[in-house]
């Protein structure tokens, strides 16, 4: 069967999507679906849980609808799945519906090989889109190095290279930060640029600043801050990531159903609805609104309104540590 990197995933019965790195193997995804739907508008999606799926609800979901649409059935933690879904969806190999296109997305492990052995021996209409972990600095440089192309902007190698160090742990972070310089600026991309939107992050991650505070812990946030900015971070980067990530709360807050599903409907990729849910446990809406009312008077105050913008940062980092509470 092919094997296909994930920017060349295309339309199959089977399309098994395999491999530990979450932000590829989700991208391809909603890649694959608007694919198909530009295909045929009418296209119909459904998700199943393999982690908690019930005998036939592959066969009820793959049955023609009533008025004949095409459909995308999303197949969830295969790698967590029943034994009712492997013996069902081995079967299903052998007579896959016409017009249906069923992924299967399998984070990795050995649960499941009997099913991943079957869909790659199968000489049907299936193909394996592999979404590997991109460990080493040249995978992640040629992916930043894509992302600006596929956006028709000009990078410098030494803007790429500066982002790659900026930005060594989370892929999801590396790409945002690559639309961001995409969206923020016209000219050409320079270390320069990059310098002046995340300058610090080499040595300390905005992001790790935010991520520890959200959780709570407020004495490991006020010392990276604190290190961040002795090792040249601009304040204005900062309070950029605790803003995202506060927004992003704000919008999942309250919201049903899985990340595929509300992705559409929040404007937000599936994994970062799946973050936000984790960052919010432990906060109210209240405690959540407050912090954001601190964020927005700090990044007034540090972008002229006040003389001492640190202390605005130790003040917003102590309120969202509390969680809204002080």
């Amino acid at each position: 069967m092919p094997q296909l990197s994930w920017e060349q995933i295309r339309p199959a019965s089977v399309v098994l999507v395999s491999g530990t790195e979450t932000f590829l193997a989700e991208r391809a995804i909603r890649q694959l679906r608007d694919l198909l739907k530009a295909e045929d508008p009418s296209l119909e999606i459904v998700d199943i849980d393999a982690s908690g799926y019930a005998p036939g609800e592959l066969l009820t979901m793959a049955s023609p609808s009533l008025f004949g649409e095409p459909r995308m059935i999303r197949v969830s933690s295969v790698e967590k799945c029943t034994d009712a879904f492997i013996a069902e969806t081995v079967e299903y190999l052998g007579y896959p519906a016409d017009d249906t296109t069923v992924v299967l997305r399998h984070g990795g492990g050995v649960r499941g090989k009997r099913l991943l052995d079957a869909v790659r021996a199968s000489t049907g209409d299936v193909v394996e889109v592999v979404c590997a972990e991109l460990k080493k600095d040249s995978e992640r440089y040629d992916f930043a190095v894509a992302e600006f192309r596929a956006a028709g902007r000009r990078v410098t190698p030494s803007a790429v290279r500066a982002l790659v160090s900026a930005f060594t742990d989370d892929l999801a972070e590396l790409s945002s930060a690559c639309g961001q310089l995409i969206a923020d600026t016209s000219d050409e991309i320079t270390e320069v640029t990059v310098e002046k939107y995340y300058s610090g992050r080499v040595e300390t991650n905005a992001f790790a600043v935010a991520d520890s505070a959200i959780a709570g812990h407020y004495g490991e946030a006020l010392t990276l801050l604190r290190h961040a900015l002795a090792t040249g971070a601009d304040p204005v980067p900062m309070v950029a990531a605790f803003a995202m990530k506060l927004r992003t709360m704000a919008k999942v807050l309250g919201s049903r159903g899985g990340g595929g599903q509300l992705a559409g409907q929040l404007g937000l990729a599936p994994w970062q609805i799946d973050r936000a849910r984790r960052d919010l446990q432990g906060w109210t809406g209240e405690g959540l609104g407050r912090s954001i009312q601190i964020l927005a008077e700090t990044d007034e105050n540090i972008k002229g309104g006040s003389r001492d913008p640190v202390y605005s940062l130790e003040r917003m980092i102590a309120t969202i540590a509390s969680r809204g509470e002080h």
